[in-house]
């Protein structure tokens, strides 16, 4: 976009018409390549924006691909995730909404401002926080709620694993971080990066959603001998060992494959929120062997019980010679393991002050899995129940499901397979 005021007045006043005359395209219709015409129309005004991957950007992340980025991408150390409830009433105002977001994306996701013109005489087009920073490795994901096809007829568009997840043992919900109509998760390697995304894509659809609830979110990565090494949450053990890794594996356990749910989520996976409070202070007055029991694993190596190497299997059927079982069967890792269903876990820590006036931490744990179908969080979530130690220190605050769409093509928007697919 030129950063001339008189040149940007000049690109509003040509039209389509005079567009095609300009490039020799008459009523013949010569026929123009999906990139040309999308280097073409990004000239012309935001109707027609096409924006690119900037391959020179630094520390950047595509934003097009066949699945949407921020899933199978490498953990970033920050997160601001945000729930937001739809205001518009029919389909072709959530069409634009999406469609005037996605070039946004693709600046922010290169570590470009929102828009560079700049009018002193009214307010900025972008908030300008994260100007003198790159790309940070930015993320942004893009899901729908259940709630949305209330508003929103889609027909027969919504898929039955889409519904309000069901309630949990233990479960303390607060409405205050639950649900959503959309969400979009920011994820980066520099705070203010992902909060300026999120910031910016919600004020440019000012009027059109608002925020239901947010939560930002960290990450400590550590890095030994050149190798990144699973990051670890407040309770010190590490999250994420048995994450899918390969992209043969994530097609098996989180991105929905043609024929397993409707067409417009081909590529797509369902996200699980979960705002886990962590009850710190009952935590640090517990030995470390009950910490390691509490988990199936050991806090410093983050191998499981009676091994040595974090990603040793875990094998939760061993047992002593007395012929108890080693790792214990109110772990939390034994009683996960002891149904088949696997999920990508991407959590992230929180901490937001004190609760009332106890002077207990408010932090804890971001929950977010993928995973092709609900039930697969379902089944390990029941699978815990009230036999899971962890419930003695942890409780579920809030939570939500969405459905992710399939990546963005370039010249296409994000979720237009919903829009367009019969």
């Amino acid at each position: 976009m030129t950063n001339n005021k008189n040149d940007h007045l000049l690109e509003k006043k040509i039209s389509r018409r005079q567009m095609l005359k300009l490039t020799g395209v008459g009523a013949a219709g010569i026929a123009i390549g999906a990139s040309g015409m999308g280097g073409i129309l990004s000239t012309f005004g935001k109707d027609w924006l096409v924006e690119d991957d900037d391959s020179t950007a630094k520390n950047k992340v595509n934003f097009y691909g066949k699945n949407q980025p921020g899933i199978m991408t490498a953990a970033q150390s920050n997160i601001y995730f945000a729930s937001l409830t739809v205001l518009v009433k029919t389909k072709e105002e959530l069409k634009q909404l999406f469609k005037d977001w996605t070039p946004l994306a693709v600046k922010l996701m290169n570590g470009e401002l929102v828009d560079q013109t700049t009018n002193e005489m009214v307010p900025p087009k972008d908030t300008g926080e994260a100007m003198g920073l790159d790309a940070k490795n930015l993320t942004l994901t893009f899901g729908v709620g259940p709630s949305l096809f209330e508003k929103i007829n889609f027909g027969d568009k919504k898929p039955k694993e889409l519904k309000k997840l069901p309630h949990f043992p233990k479960d303390q919900l607060q409405e205050d971080f639950s649900d959503g109509d959309i969400c979009i998760q920011a994820c980066a390697d520099d705070p203010q990066v992902a909060f300026h995304a999120i910031r910016n894509l919600v004020r440019a659809a000012s009027g059109r959603v608002s925020l239901k609830w947010a939560q930002a979110g960290f990450n400590a990565i550590p890095i030994k001998n050149g190798k990144v090494e699973t990051p670890r949450n407040l309770f010190a053990f590490k999250d994420g060992t048995e994450n899918p890794k390969s992209q043969k594996d994530a097609d098996d356990v989180v991105y929905l494959q043609s024929g397993e749910s409707k067409s417009w989520l081909t590529g797509g996976t369902y996200l699980i929120a979960r705002r886990i409070q962590m009850h710190l202070e009952t935590w640090d007055r517990t030995a470390l062997d009950e910490q390691d029991a509490t988990f199936g694993r050991h806090r410093d190596s983050g191998a499981p019980i009676g091994k040595k190497n974090e990603f040793d299997a875990m094998e939760i059927d061993r047992k002593d010679e007395n012929g108890n079982y080693i790792v214990p069967e109110t772990s939390h890792v034994f009683l996960a393991k002891s149904v088949k269903a696997r999920m990508l876990r991407r959590s992230f820590s929180y901490a937001s002050g004190v609760i009332d006036k106890t002077g207990s931490h408010d932090a804890g744990l971001l929950f977010i899995s993928f995973q092709k179908d609900p039930q697969q969080f379902i089944d390990i979530q029941n699978s815990l129940g009230r036999l899971d130690k962890m419930n003695e220190y942890i409780t579920h605050r809030g939570s939500a499901l969405f459905a992710c769409f399939p990546g963005v093509k370039k010249g296409s928007f994000i979720g237009e397979a919903l829009f367009n697919t019969l």
